[in-house]
């Protein structure tokens, strides 16, 4: 047994910057072999955070959006469809009034209709092809990536969840595209309160870097789990993640699937919408999936507005962070950042901590 840290326990080390305006640094990312992104988020597929409206905007601000498996094939496929060629940008128009988007991306898994859905999907000439599973070192995960490359060698395959080196490594060597790491760090995952199965998400990117640079494996790797500030962000990509999964900072946000609800507490009513874990009741229950066995939750949080505020926080933060050790772009924040363990006092005398009550 040994000592796992996560981003809590972990500072970033500041060093002597050159920079002198944060316009200076550039943002653009690898989101899998053959694709970058021109902001190094993605958000997740859940069915309250991703399908066509989260991923258009996304997709305008130089970000991306998996769509969910969480509905039928055909669904899924209307979706795709949508984002393929986008009429009418509005403030960003490209070559006249369409262009192609960054790359489309959906979720499908590793049993089931998985290969029906993959086929449909590409014929929709969707680009990347995420296997969604909540453990992906597997012998079906494994079969599944080997079916869609063989079978579709044009599509990038994401595969995860993972949460070690040597699954990283597996899942890169079967013929992954790019890596999502991370289990059990979800705000509305309870797998480790179930099961006690899970890897802090610090140590677990550190691990997963080091052993893909010793082996000089070059795929990138997604960070999925255990965000909640900007600041979180930073230190996933300093720790060697090339972008980071979204789901509870965009949940509530104008571009999330599900209406919005209003309380009836006159005269402070407020705004709200779902938000829940992929494998909670709720959701396992609407999409005709067996209830048995649970390890998410469910829960309302309130309407947040358009999502473009939170993404523009997220990427001042992260620039703020890059300028501290003087990293231009996210392949320099590898190289250049340092990391300290912190103790519990650390962290409290790094919080806000002198406001009266």
């Amino acid at each position: 047994m040994y000592r796992g840290l996560s981003y809590d326990d972990v500072l970033i080390v500041p060093k002597y910057s050159d920079i002198e305006s944060r316009s200076q640094i550039d943002l653009k990312t690898r989101f899998t072999k053959n694709y970058n992104i021109n902001i190094p988020l993605v958000a997740s597929p859940m069915d309250t955070v991703c399908e066509y409206e989260m991923a258009i905007r996304l997709n305008q601000l130089g970000a991306v959006g998996i769509i969910h498996r969480f509905m039928s094939i055909e669904e899924q496929v209307q979706e795709i469809n949508k984002l393929v060629i986008h009429e009418d940008v509005g403030e960003q128009p490209r070559f006249g009034n369409t262009y192609k988007l960054l790359p489309t991306c959906a979720a499908v898994g590793a049993t089931g209709d998985y290969q029906e859905r993959t086929s449909e999907l590409a014929k929709a000439n969707i680009d990347v092809i995420l296997i969604d599973v909540a453990h992906g070192h597997t012998l079906h995960v494994k079969k599944a990536i080997e079916w869609i490359k063989s079978n579709y060698p044009d599509i990038d395959v994401i595969a995860g969840n993972i949460a070690t080196a040597k699954g990283a490594v597996d899942l890169a060597e079967w013929g992954a595209d790019a890596v999502r790491a991370g289990i059990g760090g979800g705000s509305h995952c309870s797998t480790r309160v179930m099961t006690s199965v899970g890897y802090p998400m610090a140590t677990m990117l550190d691990e997963i870097n080091r052993e893909f640079i010793h082996r000089g494996i070059n795929i990138p790797i997604i960070a999925d789990g255990g965000i909640r500030t900007p600041g979180d962000v930073a230190l996933a990509l300093s720790l060697g993640a090339d972008t980071v999964m979204i789901g509870s900072l965009f949940s509530g946000t104008k571009e999330t699937p599900g209406p919005i609800h209003r309380d009836n507490n006159w005269p402070t009513s407020s705004l709200y919408k779902q938000y829940r874990g992929a494998a909670s009741y709720e959701a396992k229950s609407a999409t005709g999936q067996r209830t048995n066995h649970v390890e998410g939750v469910s829960s309302i949080v309130e309407f947040k507005g358009p999502v473009d505020r939170i993404v523009n926080e997220i990427c001042d933060g992260v620039r703020s962070s890059m300028s501290y050790v003087g990293a231009r772009d996210i392949n320099e924040f590898h190289n250049f950042a340092d990391h300290i363990e912190i103790t519990t006092a650390g962290f409290i005398e790094g919080t806000p901590h002198g406001l009266k009550k």
